[in-house]
């Protein structure tokens, strides 16, 4: 089912935003530790590979994201309501 599909890449999203945080926030405080930059700047490639996949096949994750005409953020269903 596509709904299925959606929601699993949604997840992906959803996983490597938190990993990318988490990690973010670490290195604030250990800002030298060569391996949790590297797996930061992994999360932040697969986030943007995962949120460039959605937003091609089910439309705009947030109002910044590039659109197609019409205009597609308002279009529904949001992300939020699957």
């Amino acid at each position: 089912m596509d709904c299925e599909k959606q929601l699993a890449i949604l997840k992906k999203v959803q996983e490597m935003q938190f990993v990318a945080v988490e990690l973010g926030l670490y290195l604030d405080t250990h800002p030298c530790d060569e391996e949790a930059v590297y797996d930061y700047n992994c999360a932040v490639d697969l986030l943007k590979k995962y949120m460039k996949e959605y937003e091609e096949q089910y439309g705009p994750l947030t109002p910044m994201a590039k659109s197609k005409v019409p205009w597609q953020w308002a279009e529904g269903p949001w992300p939020w309501e699957l």
